[in-house]
């Protein structure tokens, strides 16, 4: 094959990885030609399945990922117009995540490695979570995203619902590759971690949580508020209904987000991260303000909210009508947002960075995108992050961050295990 430069690493120009992914709940395929350029993706959600704990259940994730991910992995191939010849290698998440969930994709991704002798790749999970921002849209993929595809879960129970997802019109690399050396932020529900990345694989640590991660903090708040799982999307959508409330009188959106002054764990002079402490004042605070609110659900599974109380003088004067829940919330995410946004701008002056790049689940909040931009404009740093869809765990990131260990001649033998408390590769 042909070889391009990139970094100082050795770039090969064709080859299309099938990427599986089976960390958490998701049990994903894709295919990515080049490390960059999807060809298709598809993933099974369980959403719905673990929405009723509050949270994923271990082994209900894994049994319907048994299920499930065979199909996925065809409907993948169907939806490229691929045959297994043309495929190059195989990749498939051996870790961090449930160790259950990610036995599946990994034996699977062996398992065809084995039986069609193609090279197979155990990838970092995190580690592909930073690569979703190499991604493009490829011209490959002529069709739009398909629809709700029902894959048949074991008997009894509910079905995995599956969604084909063609790339979209908001990628944001039209301006090419990010460009080293970068501060990548990673926020999920188990890791809060600032990086210096220098190139492909070379990795320096700069902060991580002392305690829970962003993702989690987000997660046990909004159960703890009746708003359901995930937390992070529901947080999100009380803190709008809070802000356009706002909007709309004409008031200042930043009262809306200070009518609960949370507190901050800035951890002066390091770049890690606390959210327990704000996690617990939320609770307390959460307790009085959901005390006499009546959340119901219908059957889409909208919440809906048919009575408030006010918690205070203050956030009677300044809320404008608007429930205490929908301020709390405004409250608490823009608290982690601070703290996220401010510590990466100064990561990214004291190490003299061009760009910066979000990845992990909790870079789908849009709040969390703003605020960034408005750190780090000024600086005239360019931030870079995926497509919502591609925040959360998908199987392309797998099949991108493959490829470039591949490149180097990289691959795993079939005695490769899981690890569940895997970390990134730090180099520094």
């Amino acid at each position: 094959m042909l070889e391009d430069r990139e970094s100082g690493m050795g770039i090969l120009k064709k080859m299309l990885v099938l990427g599986i992914e089976s960390s958490c709940d998701e049990t994903a395929a894709s295919l990515v030609r080049d490390g960059r350029y999807i060809v298709s993706n598809v993933v099974a959600s369980q959403i719905e399945i673990h929405n009723q704990y509050g949270g994923v259940v271990p082994e209900v994730a894994s049994r319907h990922q048994i299920s499930a991910v065979i199909p996925v992995i065809e409907t993948a191939l169907a939806q490229a117009h691929c045959s297994w010849d043309e495929i190059d290698a195989i990749a498939a998440t051996y870790g961090p995540g449930l160790a259950g969930s990610l036995l599946v994709g990994l034996t699977t991704g062996k398992a065809l490695s084995l039986a069609r002798n193609l090279p197979f790749l155990g990838v970092n999970h995190l580690e592909a979570h930073l690569y979703a921002n190499w991604l493009h849209a490829s011209t490959l993929v002529s069709e739009p995203a398909l629809g709700p595809i029902t894959l048949a879960a074991s008997a009894g129970s509910a079905a995995v619902s599956a969604t084909a997802l063609a790339p979209s019109s908001d990628w944001r690399f039209h301006e090419g590759d990010p460009l080293f050396p970068l501060i990548a932020l990673v926020v999920s529900g188990a890791h809060s971690e600032l990086v210096l990345v220098r190139d492909h694989g070379d990795y320096q640590l700069l902060g991580r949580t002392r305690d829970d991660a962003a993702g989690e903090a987000l997660d046990k708040v909004a159960r703890v508020m009746g708003l359901g799982y995930p937390g992070g999307p529901a947080i999100q959508k009380m803190a709008r209904l809070a802000e356009e409330a706002y909007s709309a009188q004409k008031l200042p959106l930043k009262k809306a987000r200070s009518a609960y002054r949370l507190p901050r764990a800035w951890l002066h002079g390091t770049y890690d991260f606390s959210f327990s402490g704000l996690k617990t004042a939320m609770l307390h605070l959460a307790e009085g303000a959901t005390d006499q609110t009546h959340v119901q659900h219908d059957d889409n599974h909208k919440t809906q909210y048919t009575r408030y109380t006010r918690m205070g003088e203050q956030a009677a004067q300044d809320g404008a009508g608007v429930p205490d829940v929908a301020l709390l919330a405004a409250g608490f995410q823009e608290a982690i947002v601070d703290v996220l946004s401010v510590k990466t701008r100064k990561a990214a002056q004291e190490y003299r960075v061009k760009q910066v790049i979000l990845a992990g689940g909790v870079a789908a909040n849009l709040r969390l995108r703003e605020r960034l931009q408005q750190e780090l404009r000024p600086l005239g740093v360019r931030l870079n992050y995926p497509p919502i869809d591609f925040c959360t765990d998908n199987a392309a990131m797998i099949a991108s961050a493959a490829f470039f260990h591949l490149s180097l001649g990289e691959h795993h033998g079939y005695d490769l295990d899981v690890q569940p408390g895997l970390s990134l590769p730090f180099t520094h």
